[in-house]
C-alpha cells in the first residue's frame, strides 16, 4: 500500500526548520541562515521512495510581525496547519523554550492534525538537557510523539521518518518520483543569492533584501546559462553596504552564488548582479508580488 501526505514544519524563527527539511529530503531546497525569519514563502520539499511520498512544507517562522510582509508570512504559516496530514513542531535545543512557543501551541490547539515534537540541534546539547526540554514541552501540549533530532547531522532522521509514516494515509504519488521540490529554477537561483547576502551582511541589511531574476537563458552554442539578477534593498545606505568597498562584497556574493548555481543547474553560469533601492517594499503588497512573493 503506497502512502503519501503533507507535513508542515512550524516553530519560532531560527530553530532550524529549513536545515531539517533539507536533511529529510536529501537535497538543498531551502536556504539556511543563522538570521531569523529567513524563510518567506512556503517551500515544498519532496521525498519519494517505492513505498511512500512525503511532501514537507517549510513555513515561515512564527514571530511578532514588524511590517505587513511579516503579518502575511505568519498568516500563511498558521493556515497551513489545517491543510496537512502531520505537523512537526520544531524547537531549539540550545535556545530552549521561548515566549513565542505558547502562541504557536495555542494555535495548534485548534487543529485535529497529529503534532510531533522535534527538539532540533540535538547534536549541540547534552542528553540530560534534551530530556528536560522534551519533558517541558510535553507538559504544555499533548503531542502525538516526540524526539530529539538534528537537522545538521541527520541524528534520528530514520526514527523521525518512521514516526511520520505511521501517521500517513494511503494515497497517490502527488509529484514525479525524481522531483525534490516544486520551486521553479528561477526561485531556487534567487534564493541562493539571498542566502549569500544574509551570510555576508550585517544586521542593517538582511531582511530588507529581495532578489529578482530579471533574465535566465541558456547561451546558444555553449554549455552556459546567463543569469541577470536585481538585488533590492530599502535604503541607499543599505545599497552601499551590500556593494562594499570597490564592489568587493557584491563580487563575493556573486562568486559564492555562482558556484552553487552551477551545481544546481549542471552547467556553467555567467552571473550579473545589480543592487537597486525599492523604498519600504516590505510594507507594500504590490511590491511583494512584483518580487515573486505570492501569498494565497
Amino acid at each position: 500500500m503506497f502512502r503519501s501526505g503533507f507535513v508542515a514544519l512550524i516553530g519560532r524563527p531560527n530553530v532550524g526548520k529549513s536545515t531539517l527539511v533539507n536533511t529529510l529530503v536529501g537535497e538543498k531546497m531551502a536556504i539556511v541562515s543563522e538570521k531569523p525569519q529567513t524563510t518567506r514563502n512556503q517551500i515544498r520539499g519532496i521525498l519519494t521512495t517505492a513505498d511512500y511520498q512525503l511532501v514537507f512544507i517549510d513555513t515561515p517562522g512564527i514571530h511578532k510581525p514588524r511590517h505587513k510582509l511579516g503579518e502575511r508570512m505568519v498568516q500563511v504559516a498558521l493556515r497551513t496547519l489545517a491543510e496537512v496530514d502531520v505537523v512537526l513542531f520544531v524547537a531549539d535545543a540550545l535556545a530552549g523554550s521561548g515566549s513565542g512557543d505558547e502562541y504557536i501551541l495555542s494555535a495548534l490547539d485548534r487543529v485535529t492534525t497529529p503534532v510531533i515534537l522535534i527538539v532540533n540541534k540535538a547534536d549541540l546539547a547534552a542528553a540530560e538537557q534534551l530530556e528536560v526540554l522534551l519533558g517541558h514541552y510535553r507538559a504544555l501540549f499533548p503531542f502525538s510523539a516526540s524526539l530529539a533530532a538534528s537537522g545538521l547531522t541527520g541524528q534520528n532522521k530514520d526514527l523521525l521518518l518512521s514516526l511520520l509514516l505511521e501517521r500517513l494515509p494511503a494515497g497517490p504519488c502527488y509529484y514525479p518520483a525524481d522531483m525534490f521540490t516544486d520551486q521553479p529554477e528561477k526561485v531556487l537561483v534567487a534564493e541562493l543569492i539571498r542566502e549569500k547576502v544574509l551570510a555576508l551582511t550585517r544586521d542593517e541589511v538582511p531582511h530588507a533584501v529581495a532578489v529578482e531574476i530579471a533574465a535566465m537563458r541558456k547561451r546558444t552554442g555553449r554549455e552556459m546559462v546567463d543569469i541577470e539578477a536585481n538585488i533590492y534593498v530599502e535604503r541607499e545606505s543599505q545599497k552601499g553596504i551590500l556593494i562594499g568597498k570597490n564592489g568587493s562584497l557584491l563580487k563575493t556574493v556573486g562568486r559564492l552564488s555562482r558556484l552553487e548555481m552551477e551545481a544546481l543547474l549542471g552547467s556553467q553560469v555567467f552571473l550579473q548582479l545589480w543592487v537597486k533601492v525599492k523604498p519600504d517594499w516590505r510594507n507594500k503588497e504590490g511590491a511583494w508580488r512584483d518580487l515573486g512573493l505570492e501569498f494565497e
